[in-house]
């Protein structure tokens, strides 16, 4: 059974399951009340400058400034610094191995207070925090990244066919028509003809140009691009030749999607959308409702009969393994890696589907085989590495512990849905009269 994707749209609200063998693999939720603004590119202003933490404030015209690193702030590449993309990628190719992936970096932008400047925000303002920004700004496509201000021409390190990697750099020696920037190949384009990689570096490149001339003639702070909304962007990189179906229950967002997916990709994939007119919620009729009934609980429930415990605090998100139910004539050294195997898995599904984030403390159950905790950290990296979130993992320590990081960029899903108790402010707990 192939994936598919589900869209239910509800008032003010948009859910987006990814179903993969019949089960549940991604979740995505846009809220009207919560409106993203992760992608937007602003003319901003900077408020103030704060050498002691790196960082500057910049006024975007949201309600609370964002926060840009000085080492995120970097001069624009003018026109005397590139002679065209063909000579900057034959001079990249020629380099040896250790430097082909490093990017070069222009010098960093000597802020001032007043200022006007071009940025983007990378991460979403979260509590009491404002968006965080950059002025890397890159513009994505379906199956190319172009970024205005960087030099780094590359291909997808998921690329990994030799003669297909070269092909798509001799494609990328052909957008002589950029003056500026660079490019990086999506997974995507794998196969993907040279007339649609031209095609659309041309359509990135004019979203470049209209974003230069607004920025001229607008006062900071000021919206300058606005990105897609969710359901654009789960056709733009994830309606791949993996999805066998994708199924929608609006009549209206089911025509522009089957519009936008003949421009975008071609009209034999139209086939696969459909639109759902029954009287029963698409999400129960797919049993998906009942799967992220369970993305809302602390507690998670293994088929062995173990259980997770995921609880988000302030400062990190803990993670417990338990045993619970399981049985087994095994040793307990066998009991434990069997049941760590099992949640290993989970626990990465868990992070992606519930959006969780930042640091992350998993207490898997104590082994003393340093072969066990090997094959325990190889699955949990193998999973974590179907999330398009960037991850990294440190090894189990003696306490059994491992740490690790996922990027967050905007609200949690359980932020977005639901609001602080008020008889209890968020402890879960009613004293007791």
């Amino acid at each position: 059974m192939s994936k598919e994707i589900l869209i239910e749209k509800k008032t003010g609200e948009t859910q987006v399951a990814i179903i993969d063998n019949g089960k549940l693999d991604d979740f995505f939720i846009e809220v009207e009340r919560h409106q993203s603004i992760l992608g937007n590119i602003y003319k901003g202003r900077v408020e103030s400058i704060l050498p002691s933490i790196n960082g500057a404030f910049v006024n975007i015209g949201q309600e609370r400034n964002g926060f840009l690193y000085l080492t995120d702030a970097v001069n624009p590449l003018v026109e005397s610094e590139v002679s065209g993309p063909r000579r900057i990628l034959n001079k990249l190719l020629h380099r040896s191995k250790q430097q082909k992936n490093r990017r070069q970096k222009p010098p960093p932008l000597q802020l001032k207070q007043g200022q006007d400047i071009l940025v983007q925000v990378v991460k979403d303002p979260f509590s009491s925090k404002g968006a965080r920004l950059t002025t890397h700004i890159s513009l994505a496509g379906r199956f190319i990244v172009y970024m205005p201000y960087d030099r780094h021409f590359g291909v997808s390190r998921k690329i990994d066919n030799t003669q297909e990697r070269q092909r798509l750099k001799e494609v990328l020696k052909g957008f002589d028509f950029i003056k500026s920037g660079g490019f990086i190949v999506r997974t995507v384009s794998f196969e993907q003809s040279k007339k649609d990689l031209d095609r659309e570096a041309r359509f990135l490149y004019r979203i470049w140009q209209q974003i230069q001339k607004l920025s001229e003639k607008k006062q900071a702070p000021a919206l300058i691009y606005k990105e897609y909304d969710l359901i654009w962007k789960i056709i733009r990189d994830y309606f791949t030749e993996k999805i066998g179906s994708l199924t929608i229950d609006s009549h209206t967002d089911y025509l522009k999607i089957r519009k936008f997916v003949q421009n975008l990709i071609g009209k034999k994939e139209v086939e696969k959308i459909h639109y759902y007119k029954g009287q029963k919620d698409l999400f129960g009729l797919k049993n998906v409702s009942r799967e992220l009934e369970k993305i809302f609980n602390p507690k998670v429930v293994l088929k062995s009969g173990a259980y997770v415990v995921i609880e988000p605090t302030e400062g990190l998100i803990v993670v417990d393994v338990n045993s619970g139910k399981f049985k087994t004539r095994a040793s307990p050294e066998e009991a434990a890696f069997m049941v760590n195997m099992e949640a290993a898995k989970e626990i990465a599904r868990q992070l992606r589907l519930r959006d969780l984030g930042g640091i992350i403390v998993i207490d898997f159950i104590d082994m003393s085989s340093e072969m066990h905790k090997r094959k325990v950290l190889e699955v949990l990296k193998v999973e974590l590495s179907r999330d398009s979130a960037k991850s990294e993992v440190n090894r189990i320590s003696p306490l059994g512990l491992v740490e690790m990081t996922r990027a967050r960029t905007g609200k949690t899903l359980e932020a977005m849905t639901f609001s602080t108790c008020p008889y209890c402010d968020g402890r879960g707990k009613v004293k007791a009269e």
